[in-house]
């Protein structure tokens, strides 16, 4: 193109056609390769996308109420006649069969008709683990604390309170050792086995305990120091009712065993009956002023106990015979048995007139009410208990001690009738059942409870239960007269534990009653 001077240029040469610089053309696509995608290869990585966790859940409905309901369509008459024409009996024979075994089989039922091989029996499905269960657990931690054990349990005249008597069987300085009764009713509500509903602090270690046999809040307990004390549970002030306090007439050891003794002319007053290894047995009445009375009292002196041939290795002599426990028979209220620590138990009698060899001085005068002496066992006695249930015919009574055995006694013999090794340590206490002849229980220096049933065995207990972890002994045990199922045992660690007892234990067969007494023949024969 050329400019001449303001004039407008103009191309040289030809101009092109427009639609020659305007037609259509197709270029090669454009490719750009991917960086991402091939070192993602090289790597050989994958990827995924996942939603957010869910979360799942299972459950269950079930309705309150559930009925069981059963369909069973209706049975067509065909079917039913087809089934009676295919069942076909043959009466003939079925009358041939009877006849030839008819004298046998009424001979067979006669003989079951007669026998009392299964009397009583019930079936028990239960395991034996089962049949006693621990309801409570009891203790008072500040003894626990003292390492105090327990000595003495009872329960009260309705069998809703549970009292425990805090000392020492051991070793340690008992006399001046602080000690306590404790008591809990089972049937308060909101219970606290470790808070007892009443804590009696003592100045004496106390060795056992007795309820009063029916004003529910008196209790009786005997001390290490020779006392007697009776609380009133009622009273949370000053519960002290009476005591003997210390005077000539008080033991000069502990006191070992406390009972209650209802007054022969005056049915509202009680006295007390103290055993001591002192030798004596002492009554004691209530005064008004709150002192406990000597009323009249017995002293076992070894001169005076009937001589047998068992005893001749036994030094005689005027020395005090340590009485340890005492059981009133339940069929004459004069005769009674104690266990001594010269290993052999003694028949006594109140109404004896004899007076005893006793030197030291006491405002009444002692009488010697030994009558007839059993043969020694293999240690002192420390525990008797008569039966509440045989007739007066055989009066059996048990006994145990240091020898580990409970022997099975007669008051008309002196050898026992049996004798059972329960425990090859000391066995501490033995009672027997109040609602089964042929029941009892003992407590062992191992820390077991025996329960014995003669109806399944003469030879072993029926069932052992453990008290408490350990080998603590249980130094006593008591059953429950109102609440019969339920079984009270105290041991060396300070627990007082609770069974409940199973039917097996509690229920009389018919005729039980007898079946001791064949037993006692049985082994006399």
């Amino acid at each position: 193109a050329r400019f001449h001077g303001n004039r407008r240029w103009e191309p040289v040469g030809p101009r092109p056609p427009l639609a020659a610089m305007f037609a259509d053309r197709t270029a090669a696509g454009a490719a750009v390769e991917s960086l991402w995608r091939s070192a993602r290869s090289a790597r050989c990585e994958a990827k995924s996308c996942q939603t957010g966790k869910i979360l799942t859940a299972e459950a269950a409905v079930q309705s309150h109420s559930s009925r069981d309901a059963g369909v069973q369509t209706d049975q067509s008459k065909d079917a039913v006649q087809d089934f009676q024409q295919e069942v076909q009996v043959d009466y003939a024979s079925l009358l041939s069969f009877l006849q030839r075994v008819e004298d046998a089989v009424i001979k067979e039922l006669n003989k079951n008709w007669e026998s009392h091989a299964f009397d009583g029996f019930e079936v028990n499905w239960t395991d034996q683990n089962e049949t006693v269960l621990c309801l409570h657990t009891l203790s008072y931690p500040e003894a626990q604390d003292q390492n105090l054990q327990v000595t003495s349990v009872s329960w009260n005249a309705t069998g809703s309170v549970v009292a425990c008597s805090y000392g020492r069987l051991d070793g340690g300085d008992w006399s001046t050792e602080k000690s306590y009764v404790c008591t809990w009713n089972l049937h308060r509500r909101g219970l606290n086995p470790q808070r007892p509903d009443l804590v009696v602090d003592v100045p004496s270690s106390v060795m056992c305990l007795a309820f009063h046999p029916s004003q529910p809040s008196l209790i009786a307990g005997g001390l290490f120091s020779g006392e007697l004390v009776v609380w009133d549970t009622s009273r949370t002030e000053d519960p002290v009712t009476w005591r003997t306090g210390m005077t000539d007439d008080t033991h000069t050891d502990p006191v070992y065993q406390v009972n209650w003794l209802p007054a022969a002319k005056h049915r509202n007053h009680n006295r007390l009956l103290s055993v001591s290894t002192d030798g004596k047995i002492l009554v004691w009445r209530e005064e008004r002023d709150g002192r406990l009375a000597l009323a009249e009292g017995f002293a076992v002196v070894a001169q005076q106990v009937p001589r047998s041939a068992q005893l001749k290795k036994f030094t005689w002599g005027e020395a005090a015979v340590g009485v340890t426990s005492l059981s009133f028979s339940h069929f004459d209220p004069h005769v009674f048995v104690v266990g001594v620590e010269g290993g052999y138990s003694l028949k006594c009698s109140t109404a004896a007139e004899t007076l005893a060899l006793h030197r030291t001085g006491s405002s009444v005068p002692l009488r010697a009410p030994a009558e007839l002496a059993f043969s020694p066992q293999g240690g002192p006695v420390y525990s008797v208990s008569c039966s509440p249930f045989h007739r007066q015919v055989l009066n059996l009574f048990l006994s145990c001690g240091t020898d580990g055995q409970v022997h099975l006694h007669s008051m008309l013999q002196t050898q026992p009738l049996l004798s059972l090794q329960l425990s090859k340590k000391y066995l501490f206490c033995v009672r027997w059942s109040p609602v089964r002849p042929l029941v009892f229980a003992a407590a062992s220096g191992e820390g077991d409870v025996h329960l014995f049933d003669f109806e399944k065995s003469s030879q072993k207990p029926a069932l052992s239960i453990k008290q408490a972890a350990g080998e603590h002994p249980v130094y006593c045990v008591e059953f429950n007269t109102k609440q019969t199922r339920l079984l009270a045992a105290g041991d060396a660690a300070g627990a007082v534990r609770v069974w409940q007892l199973s039917s097996d234990f509690t229920e009389q067969g018919p005729r039980e009653m007898n079946h001791l007494e064949q037993l006692a023949s049985e082994i006399t024969d």
